[in-house]
This record gives C-alpha cells, structure tokens and sequence, in this order.
C-alpha cells in the first residue's frame, strides 16, 4: 500500500470522465488499498480514483459503522428524500458548500474481485455516494453551490447564529 497526493481544483484530471475497470486484477486491488491508506490518512469520508489521478471508476466511501466500502463501477439505482446540509471535498481543501443531496441512496457496484452487490446509504452516507460518484465524471461539489465557505466563516456565522 501507498498513500498517494490526492489533487485540487484545477487539476485537469479531476475534469475528466473515467473509464470502466473491466480487469479485476492485483493492479486493480493495489489501488483500492491506497485508496483506503490515502483516505485513512486524509481523515476523509469518501475518495475517488480521479482524485489521485487515475482515470478509473472507483471509490471508496465510509459507511455509517466506519467501514471503507469499496465500489468499482459504481452506479446509483435508487435514491429518495432531500437533505441540504454543508458538503467539503479532499480536492477543495479548506473549503464548504451547502448542497441539496438525496437522503437515501442505492448503488450497485462491483467488489475487487469483480462481483456485483447493492449497498444504501441515508443522510452522510448517501451525500458521500453522490459526491464521489460524481468526480467519476468529472465534477466537483462546488458546481452545486452558489457560495464557499472556510472554516473560519463558518465559525463566525455559528458564533453570531447565523446558517449560510
């Protein structure tokens, strides 16, 4: 395993479409475990291959019992309700955005060794789903809204009780 850089906007390859895993080979399983490191590391919630500059299709989300799920191929099946909430992203450092999200989600993926299941998500777990499927083709959170936030804005807004 190896923790990799994960790249920031602006970078060209978090703008592009990846390409389907069609070979579920140790290359393959090598990069889901540095996948995990580097998220691990980062103290993340979700991390796509896009975002350490493989153009592949996939991801790695934390579920809500703190396991890494990994999903190759992934694709949403279903999704349900509406949760608006505060969104970050590993590529846009220091930065916050409020985005509408589904609050559940169904993916269905295929696991390292290339078999297929269906997982769900609700509130953080489905937000995670959307937002890391995205970067699979090419797009960021920043695209869903209007405003930015650092850290240091958000605690003055909470401290004066105000929402962004």
């Amino acid at each position: 395993m190896a923790l990799r850089k994960i790249l920031t906007m602006g970078d060209p390859a978090l703008s592009k479409c990846c390409r389907p895993v069609e070979r579920f080979d140790q290359k393959l399983h090598d990069l889901l475990d540095d996948l995990k490191e580097t998220l691990a590391r980062a103290e993340g919630v979700g991390l796509a291959a896009p975002q350490i500059g493989i153009l592949r299709r996939v991801v790695i989300v934390v579920d809500a019992e703190e396991n890494m799920i990994e999903l190759v191929n992934p694709v949403i099946v279903s999704q349900s309700g509406e949760q608006e909430g505060m969104e970050g992203c590993l590529s846009v450092p220091g930065k916050w955005g409020k985005v509408v999200r589904p609050n559940i989600v169904t993916v269905r993926a295929q696991d390292r060794n290339g078999d297929f299941f269906e997982t769900t998500g609700e509130e953080l777990v489905a937000r995670c789903f959307c937002h890391e499927l995205e970067h699979l083709d090419g797009h960021l959170f920043v695209e869903h809204t209007s405003q930015l936030y650092t850290a240091e804005e958000l605690d003055e807004m909470e401290a004066r009780g105000e929402e962004p």
